[in-house]
């Protein structure tokens, strides 16, 4: 299984915006974009809030959240691939910096990154990412082999 994740919607918030109002607007955005799309996924936080707001719409939400009595770290499988998705999104340079200064211009950014990975995967390609260190050729070293 290659994990392939298309990007649907994508919301770009500041960090003081809730989540039930970030969920209403993905929701929205969701259902105008994409109707076919009948299901959708929320954290346990979100259930008063969207649960109405997505019957409304014609969607059914399901609620992500621990089951009752776990101790200590377990991965939930619907957090864990949003959680392994935002750290992939940090492997590009724009989105592991504020360099945008306003949320919606990082929206495009995402959608390139999600691309980039998808046809990396599809193509068994392996590029280079800006955290992979580079070693010099050793003609670029003073004092190295200059032949």
């Amino acid at each position: 299984m290659l994990g392939l994740l298309p990007v649907v919607v994508v919301l770009v918030t500041a960090a003081g915006v809730r989540d039930f109002v970030a969920g209403t607007q993905l929701l929205d955005q969701r259902a105008a974009d994409h109707p076919a799309i009948r299901r959708d996924w929320a954290g346990g936080g979100c259930r008063t809030h969207l649960t109405g707001h997505a019957a409304a719409l014609g969607t059914d939400l399901k609620i992500v959240q621990r089951t009752l009595g776990t101790r200590g770290f377990t991965p939930i499988p619907k957090r864990w691939t949003a959680e392994r998705t935002c750290g992939r999104l940090m492997l590009n340079r724009r989105l592991a910096r504020d360099a945008e200064t306003r949320p919606h211009r990082s929206e495009p950014v995402i959608h390139l990154a999600m691309s980039d990975l998808m046809a990396r995967r599809l193509t068994g390609a392996s590029t280079l990412s800006w955290r992979t260190p580079v070693k010099p050729h050793p003609s670029q070293i003073p004092g190295g082999n200059n032949e």
